[in-house]
């Protein structure tokens, strides 16, 4: 009876061991496998920039690009609604903004509003803006101006100041 009940004993401590080490092993196992999955969420991550960038290059290869960044002057007291953009007649670029989005272009922010295609030469850019004056008084502006496209990429900024600015409202520059 005895060797009945350490044989039964030693059974269980057996037993008891076997499921102790097959927890380590499938611990290891899950920690080495979410390393890989890690590794794998960060190449995967790595190739998706990549490609943005390689599908940006062929979408708009340097020879024709042009990029369009709209700004307000640091601490405009009016309210920027809307803004649209045409190229040549063409509507390309339409926004309508947000409290945060005006928020954070009266502290001095750039929102890049349009990337597209354009050949070498001159082209009639047309501006309009919407907006609300700080009295309250709706304020509504265009202009149009010539964008001159050379070789290589176009990087054109425009501010926007307003009302009490006149002509000078919109103006364009060069960057």
């Amino acid at each position: 009876m005895y060797r009945l009940v350490l044989a039964a004993l030693f059974a269980a401590t057996c037993v008891a061991a076997s499921a102790s080490a097959a927890e380590e092993v499938s611990r290891e196992q899950i920690q080495g496998l979410d390393e890989q999955i890690q590794e794998i969420k960060s190449d995967v991550l790595g190739i998706a920039a990549e490609l943005s960038r390689l599908e940006e290059k062929l979408l708009y290869p340097s020879n024709t690009q042009v990029s369009l960044f709209v700004s307000l002057p640091r601490g405009a007291k009016w309210r920027l609604d809307a803004v649209e953009i045409q190229i040549d007649g063409k509507a390309v670029a339409h926004h309508l903004y947000t409290y945060k989005e005006l928020e954070a272009l009266r502290q001095g922010g750039v929102q890049r509003i349009y990337t597209g295609n354009v050949l070498k030469g001159d082209h009639d850019l047309r501006v309009s803006v919407l907006g609300k004056a700080e009295s309250g008084g709706e304020y509504r502006q265009s202009g149009s101006f010539k964008l001159t496209k050379d070789v290589g990429p176009k990087l054109v900024g425009i501010t926007f100041a307003g009302p009490g600015a006149g002509e000078q409202g919109i103006s364009l520059k060069d960057w």
